[in-house]
């Protein structure tokens, strides 16, 4: 979060507190210090979608409570009220009312007009493996290791098969749900994740088997920084 930022948001809340300021400024100082805390106060920018979620439940949570109890509405209501009818305010009310339509025409206006740019975070799809990991007390070597059951495949295919079916068995307990029956990142609930899984179908012949071994065992808790950001629920081994 930005200190700065979140100071100043604190410090006018403070000043309206001293003044004893009426429930709708109050109203609106809230409705503003929430947008600017999550428009400029976080150094890792908020989608725009993901705030405009966030406003329309604090907008929600703000009307709820300034009509709560029927003391609550007179207080909001009477200065809107003068507002509209007293003459003093004619000219300041027709300047509202055409500023509230030219804001909503630039408002769609900038929203199709949002040039297309980077992520935050670069992101690399497979990133290079350590040289080494620990996976249930024992140090796997990942550069020079080797699949120690895939001399079986020629020795002994049946025991291989063994070993291959009960692979089998593991990879629809706990990953067909995301990877899919034919690890084609289709699984029912793979367009939950950001990004959706890989396509192992076609990149899995690319990939070594200490590679898969790695990623396997420690899931998405174990990607370096240059395969973030990553909101998967693949769990480590």
């Amino acid at each position: 979060m930005k200190i700065p930022i979140a100071l100043a948001v604190v410090i006018v809340f403070g000043l309206l507190r001293f003044l004893r300021v009426n429930l709708l400024i109050w109203a609106g100082a809230w409705w503003v210090g929430t947008y600017v805390l999550l428009r400029f106060g976080f150094t890792a920018p908020i989608p725009s979608s993901v705030i405009n979620l966030y406003m329309g439940i604090v907008s929600l949570a703000i009307l709820a409570y300034v009509s709560s109890s029927g003391e609550r509405r007179d207080e909001v209501s009477r200065p809107l009220v003068r507002f509209m009818t007293e003459k003093r305010y004619t000219p300041l009310l027709a300047a509202t009312v055409v500023a509230i339509p030219v804001l909503a025409a630039a408002s769609a206006y900038m929203r199709m007009n949002v040039p297309v740019e980077p992520p935050l975070f670069s992101r690399t799809v497979h990133p290079a493996s350590p040289a080494d990991i620990m996976v249930h007390d024992k140090r796997i070597d990942l550069e020079a290791g080797e699949n120690p059951f895939r001399h079986l495949e020629t020795s002994d295919p049946q025991e291989f098969r063994k070993h291959v079916e009960n692979g089998r068995r593991v990879y629809y307990q706990n990953c067909v749900f995301c990877h899919g029956d034919d690890l084609a990142a289709n699984g029912m609930f793979a367009h939950g994740l950001d990004p959706i899984p890989t396509n192992l179908h076609d990149t899995i012949p690319q990939l070594r088997e200490t590679f898969l071994m790695w990623r396997i065992s420690k899931g998405g808790p174990g990607l370096p920084d240059e395969g973030g950001p990553w909101d998967t629920a693949m769990p480590a081994l």
